[in-house]
């Protein structure tokens, strides 16, 4: 990495980047626990409210896939504004969808505009990521990923409080979107503006875009690095949407205690990428996800075998010790391993957001046959298919097929 000349804005830049992070986790957490009221508000039942959460996916594919020419053409500052902006629209169209004009296909479209709006975002601020991480010369995006955590816990504590305090649907999406609608220029202002040559080749022919996006499907690395960033995403993706139901089925455990633990999940997870940056200065990004993953294996061997409850737990710190790297330092690996990171960056996010979404329907498939513990078997080996190849993390020249 090459250290940055002009340090008095590498700060606001490194801020700006981790608030955008912070934003994207609110966003993405602050509908489920409003989703009762939402389907209330709309009179229909769960399949509608499946349907809704399905656009949020198509719409966030769509948005990785457009990812590079949104920066190709407005940029790294316009583009992050405007996919805030979309955000903002998105949630105000989902509060008058569903809370003033009860239409179904209105608030469908505001599902579809927050995905897509979230998909292009993450791709974005982890391009700035990756370029804040070589100007600072250290590492950093396990801390803005730990931002978004952070955000997503922030964000589920705003819709908990409104539902709780029976505020009105639109009334708290409504404030959300202005919050946000106002963030927008000020973190691009605080963005480096790009140089003449940057410009350069941030505008180059949509086509041109297309193909570099296409050769890297055909870049080994780049789809190892996916294929590390795919186990620890389902891992993550598992414990999001089956830790709970584990804990109580599986271990017997009351409710409370079922929660507590995803709490304690989520916590340690937070943590790990808050204080992760200086082991990947110190050992490397390879040896760093080495080293994670292996206690994440260890971690989920003894959630699933393990009897007495402090076993348990912490076998579940483990775990998200050994999820909690792999995807940031992924997409730092992607940025760097060769030209367009935008492109590079949207192929491993493409991989890794198909595992956090495949996990919860493939458990649960798997669980119907042989029960939910046994079932985590499968996201076991994933994990230790990370930890063997996470070596291709380390810096290195790309080669292509």
């Amino acid at each position: 990495m090459t250290p940055v000349t002009d340090r008095g804005s590498l700060p606001r830049w490194r801020n700006a980047v981790i608030v955008a992070f912070a934003l994207g986790g609110i966003t993405s957490a602050t509908v489920g626990p409003r989703l009762p009221s939402l389907r209330a508000d709309l009179g229909v039942g769960n399949g509608a409210i499946g349907a809704l959460l399905a656009g949020v996916t198509v719409g966030a594919f769509a948005g990785l896939g457009c990812s590079a020419a949104i920066l190709s053409w407005l940029g790294a500052r316009g583009g992050i504004r405007g996919a805030l902006w979309l955000i903002a629209l998105g949630m105000a169209t989902i509060g008058v969808g569903a809370g003033v004009a009860h239409a179904l296909l209105i608030t469908a479209f505001g599902f579809i505009v927050i995905g897509f709006a979230i998909g292009a975002l993450d791709v974005l601020i982890n391009v700035q990521g990756a370029a804040v991480e070589q100007a600072a010369g250290r590492t950093l995006l396990p801390l803005m990923h730990a931002a978004w955590s952070a955000g997503a816990i922030i964000g589920a504590g705003i819709g908990a409080a409104s539902a709780a305090l029976g505020i009105a649907l639109q009334w708290q999406f409504a404030g959300e979107a202005v919050l946000i609608a106002v963030c927008a220029p000020i973190l691009a202002a605080a963005l480096p503006r790009a140089t003449p040559a940057q410009l350069g080749h941030e505008q180059r022919r949509l086509g041109e875009r297309a193909r570099g996006w296409a050769r890297g499907w055909a870049d080994w690395r780049l789809l190892l690095i996916g294929v590390v960033m795919l186990g620890v995403e389902l891992g993550e993706g598992s414990a999001n949407n089956w830790l709970t139901l584990a804990v109580r089925d599986g271990h017997r455990q009351a409710d409370a205690v079922a929660a507590l633990f995803f709490v304690v999940f989520a916590a340690a997870e937070t943590i790990t990428r808050v204080f992760g940056g200086p082991l990947v200065d110190r050992v490397g990004r390879g040896t760093a996800v080495r080293i994670t993953t292996a206690l994440g294996v260890m971690g989920m061997l003894l959630f699933i075998v393990a009897t007495p409850a402090w076993l348990v737990l912490a076998g579940t710190l483990l775990w998200a010790v050994g999820v909690s790297m792999g995807f940031p330092l992924g997409m730092s690996a992607a940025a760097e391993s060769g030209p367009d990171p935008a492109a590079r960056v949207s192929v491993v996010a493409s991989i890794g957001y198909v595992a956090n979404l495949a996990a919860p329907p493939i458990v649960g498939l798997l669980s119907q046959s042989f029960g939910l513990l046994a079932a985590l078997w499968l996201v076991v080996a994933f994990l230790a298919l990370s930890f063997a190849i996470s070596g291709v993390l380390n810096s290195g020249a790309t080669t292509r097929t």
